[in-house]
């Protein structure tokens, strides 16, 4: 089982910066999914930059969300 999210921060265009309950910064690269349904809405920056933490996962106004496994699973550990 794959760690909850605690806190979000969205550091360039299209990757955020996520906390994890276990203590570790990661970083996730949204743009693969960017052309697909549900995700193009993201496209637009500042509707992306919208993000919040909601349930051990993140989500957008409009419902857009991905899975705590996806987002630690794709990601990678961050630097700082």
């Amino acid at each position: 089982m794959n760690p909850r999210v605690v806190s979000v921060e969205v550091t360039n265009k299209y990757t955020l910066k996520l906390a994890f309950e276990n203590d570790e910064t990661r970083l996730f690269d949204a743009s693969p999914f960017l052309d697909r349904g549900i995700f193009k809405e993201l496209k637009d920056f500042n509707y992306f930059k919208q993000v919040k933490v909601a349930f051990g996962s993140i989500e957008w106004p409009h419902e857009q969300d991905f899975s705590k496994d996806t987002l630690y699973l794709l990601s990678t550990p961050s630097l700082s």
